[in-house]
């Protein structure tokens, strides 16, 4: 990871625009190539970011101190720093991930074994499916045999979108699973999140925990 803090504007150019002035502020380049712009406030949201897979150029054109980041859609972050004030890198190695509380891998269980909360016609392929960079909640197919990747949260917010995004990036990858569509499921999904979720061809599914604890129950009864 590598934190370089300066005096610095922001410029993106997309599917919208939208400009930073000139400010003290925190970026992160990150391994898996994200770029993200921080300020001292706004707990952990940065002000803007790019997600991977996207590429970071320093001095485009000649033009030193002028950071450009283009994503596979086109779209640029131009960060044009003023004054470096700290630039240092770090390996942090590979993250042995969050451990899932019980109500979350709870959630897992049940809707493995309920697969078909997801559709009539859902198959499991298997829980907590390995990829590079972390597992996969469930990864099963639909009923034309296209594979879904679904990450599970209690309440699901736009770090759970990024991170189904950058498993379907991989997933997509690997011919033997493509097409892969998301599908983002929570006890709650913030509107943001959806937003997000939307606009990336991501679904989003509203789990009940207590009615699929019930569900459970049902089946285990005999009378």
């Amino acid at each position: 990871m590598r934190l370089v803090i300066a005096r610095c504007s922001v410029d993106y150019a997309g599917r919208l625009t939208a400009h930073l002035p000139s400010a003290p502020r925190l970026i992160l380049v990150k391994a898996d190539g994200s770029v993200s712009i921080h300020a001292d406030d706004r707990a952990y949201k940065p002000l803007n970011w790019m997600s991977p897979p996207c590429t970071l150029k320093e001095g485009v054109d000649g033009e030193e101190g002028v950071w450009t980041v283009v994503n596979k859609a086109g779209e640029k972050l131009i960060i044009t720093m003023e004054e470096v004030l700290h630039d240092s890198s770090y390996e942090l190695g590979v993250d042995p991930g969050l451990i899932k509380d019980g109500v979350e891998a709870h959630l897992q269980e049940l809707l493995a074994d309920r697969i078909e909360i997801l559709g009539e016609g859902h198959t499991l392929i298997r829980r907590e499916y390995p990829t590079a960079i972390g597992p996969v909640d469930i990864l099963c197919r639909d009923a034309e045999g296209k594979t879904v990747a679904v990450e599970l949260k209690r309440r699901g917010d736009i770090d759970g979108v990024e991170q189904l995004t950058r498993y379907l990036e991989l997933l997509n990858r690997d011919p033997h699973l493509a097409p892969v569509r998301g599908v983002f499921a929570a006890q709650e999904i913030k509107p943001q999140a959806r937003v997000l979720a939307t606009d990336r061809g991501i679904g989003c599914l509203v789990l009940d925990y207590d009615a699929m604890r019930g569900i459970e129950d049902d089946k285990l009864r005999l009378f």
